[in-house]
């Protein structure tokens, strides 16, 4: 079935398709508006099967009280749920959430994830795209080939979704293992891109890096070789880890074909992450695990909402200096 641009391509297509496509322009050229310049960060709520155990256990649930995966993924998004419609959960402050696949073909309140986002919280809706990571060579992990990219994307593009994120990993500063890592991100990228999504590209450096500097610094000239040799005038987004020397990434920031640069927390606390994001000048957060940090199943819907909107007051405030 054709969608709604090939159709308008064509001689003699209908007003109704016309006035549809002009809809979804307006609101994507809004949204990109809002990942260019707006004054917040992007709440990283995308934990996968992998990570899912670990982050129901931080927010006070154990493994003996679900049974299998189906138990877990709807307690999972029980938790996702209860951070979005949480009042503190506004997009003054949120710009941005990165979903995992299985919430955005989930409903919250009745409505699509993506779409409850948007309309109800005026945030922009990405979603995780990536299969997981494969085994390390050359100190790093490559992403495992994602063999059902194009069924995703389709959905995704249907959901109203604005953008997706892949995750790669780089444990040791090894230049042809970043220079790997990279390249495969950019491939990627521009098939996403071509379906009218904005990709962001995520190669996390490990805080636990034997020589994480080194690391940061090679991942920065890998990134800007690629970027600047990039045809035509697209761009992408970038979620890098909190780099070890101020302002490293301020080039990347500044680059042409980068729409935002967002910042991971990658392991250290909300108090650590939010220390060293304030000396970044330009860097907003994309925050996971430090976002949630003090956040329980067993607190009141008020005690949650007021631990909740401390978080994002502190994320917010060092995601603007």
């Amino acid at each position: 079935m054709r969608d709604a641009e090939t159709q308008l391509a064509e001689p003699g297509g209908k007003p109704e398709t016309r006035r549809q496509d002009d809809g979804r322009n307006a609101v994507n050229e809004e949204q990109r508006n809002i990942m260019a310049s707006g004054r917040g960060f992007i709440a990283a709520l995308d934990q996968s099967g992998g990570s899912s155990p670990k982050a129901l256990k931080l927010y006070g649930i154990e493994e003996d009280a679900y049974d299998g995966d189906e138990q877990m993924f709807d307690l999972i998004h029980e938790m996702r749920a209860r951070l979005i419609t949480a009042p503190s959960f506004t997009g003054d402050k949120v710009i941005a959430t990165i979903l995992f696949e299985q919430t955005m073909d989930r409903t919250i309140n009745g409505e699509d994830s993506a779409a409850f986002l948007w309309k109800q919280k005026h945030i922009v809706p990405f979603v995780k795209v990536d299969q997981g990571l494969g085994d390390a060579e050359n100190g790093v992990q490559l992403m495992k080939p994602m063999t059902k990219l194009d069924a995703l994307l389709d959905r995704a593009v249907d959901k109203g979704i604005f953008g997706t994120k892949m995750r790669s990993f780089i444990q040791e500063p090894n230049e042809s293992g970043i220079k790997a890592i990279v390249d495969q991100q950019f491939e990627f990228a521009d098939k996403i891109a071509a379906r009218g999504l904005m990709p962001i590209i995520e190669p996390e450096v490990s805080i636990k890096s034997p020589d994480k500097p080194k690391a940061d610094s090679l991942l920065v000239s890998a990134l800007t070789a690629k970027l600047d040799g990039l045809p035509g005038d697209g761009q992408v987004m970038l979620k890098l880890t909190l780099p070890d020397e101020d302002n490293l990434y301020a080039s990347l920031i500044d680059h042409p074909r980068v729409l935002r640069v967002v910042a991971l927390s990658g392991g250290y606390s909300m108090m650590e992450s939010c220390t060293i994001l304030s000396r970044n000048h330009g860097l907003i957060a994309s925050f996971s695990r430090a976002l949630t940090e003090g956040l329980t199943a067993q607190q009141s819907e008020a005690e949650f909402d007021e631990k909740l909107g401390t978080n994002i007051k502190e994320i917010y405030a060092a995601s603007i200096t």
